[in-house]
């Protein structure tokens, strides 16, 4: 049985919710005690903040590239460079080491089409601010997955740092905040 309570300023605790008021007249009697375990709920105006400030970034995000890793692209023009020690014009070999990049990039997208995708945007977000845990897939893999924010999962001090977090990584300050507001306000109105 789960109760929405506020506390009233006499101290006593009252139903916030119809539902609430519905089970303590059929489910509990009058004088009966009921033991507890509370906990504040989170403040959800700081939800719709949070909610607002990751559709601030997601308006302003265009998916570019992502069918070749930073490791591989690493890898491909690390080589090219040792290439180019041993003789080979630099400039070509990295010309070519993008020209190659390029059609590998091309061939892993030639059957899909990618769309921008919230939640995908959400979860990453999440997770390059820290907010992850560690999982092992069946194929030995790594992978770092999102934290649920659910109300029930995390708590309003650490929801504020997950706040403060996720605004680092989408913006360096807030100057560059409201730069990005007013710029999204401009191609709206």
């Amino acid at each position: 049985m789960q109760l929405q309570l506020i506390k009233h300023v006499s101290g006593i605790l009252l139903p916030a919710t119809p539902q609430t008021t519905e089970l303590l007249s059929s489910k509990v009697r009058c004088g009966s005690v009921l033991e507890a375990d509370f906990r504040q709920v989170r403040n959800p105006a700081f939800h719709r903040k949070f909610f607002a400030l990751l559709n601030l970034g997601f308006d302003y995000w265009t998916p570019v590239g992502g069918a070749i890793t930073a490791s591989e692209r690493q890898l491909v023009n690390g080589y090219a460079k040792f290439l180019a020690r041993y003789g080979g014009n630099q400039q070509s070999l990295m010309n070519a080491a993008e020209t190659y990049l390029s059609c590998v990039a091309d061939k892993r997208t030639a059957s899909i089409s990618a769309c921008k995708s919230f939640d995908a945007y959400r979860a990453w977000v999440t997770v390059e601010a820290g907010y992850y845990d560690v999982v092992e897939l069946p194929d030995g893999n790594i992978r770092k997955v999102a934290k649920s924010i659910s109300f029930a999962n995390m708590d309003e001090t650490a929801f504020q740092g997950l706040y403060r977090a996720v605004f680092d990584v989408l913006f360096r300050t807030h100057e560059e905040a409201e730069n990005v507001a007013a710029q999204l306000m401009d191609f709206t109105g």
